[in-house]
């Protein structure tokens, strides 16, 4: 599954296991260390993103800043309303989910396919969890949606 500007793609087999109560992980199928470094180093390596301490995620998060955008352009595209611009953090390798702002349509989209679900504390219904990828190819897709929620965060 080369990763592609819009992944259309069912994810195989069962949802994982996340949590009922915050801070929102998944608890099953997580990535192997190996595989969420890859995502990790894929992910910073996108153009313009610029790595850093998650101003509402667990420390082990890593947040994805925006170089030369600090701003929101609205809420609904900041993980951390009313604060720098962060429309993307990672969670840490013994959760490996991503969270991460999409358009309502596409984080359904999402959801429906099996990559995604809504996150537990959505405030504007454009905050989703992806779920952290199993296998090479895996990775390509997720770092295709987060390619999608920098866009978005752009405008």
């Amino acid at each position: 599954m080369p990763t592609s500007p819009h992944l259309t793609a069912a994810r195989p087999g069962d949802r994982p296991d996340t949590s009922d109560e915050g801070p929102h992980r998944q608890l099953t199928q997580r990535s192997t260390p190996a595989l969420w470094g890859e995502l990790v180093a894929r992910v910073f390596a996108l153009d313009g993103v610029v790595e850093g301490h998650s101003q509402v995620s667990p420390k082990s998060s890593r947040a994805v800043f925006l170089a030369g955008l600090e701003q929101e352009r609205e809420p609904a595209t900041n993980l951390a309303p009313g604060r720098r611009l962060e429309p993307v953090h990672l969670h840490g390798v013994t959760d490996t989910s991503v969270h991460l702002v999409l358009p309502h349509e596409r984080g359904e989209e999402l959801v429906a396919l099996g990559w995604a679900e809504p996150h537990q504390y959505e405030d504007f219904g454009t905050e989703y969890m992806v779920y952290g990828p199993r296998d090479a190819a895996e990775v390509d897709a997720v770092v295709s949606v987060v390619a999608e929620s920098i866009a978005f965060a752009r405008g």
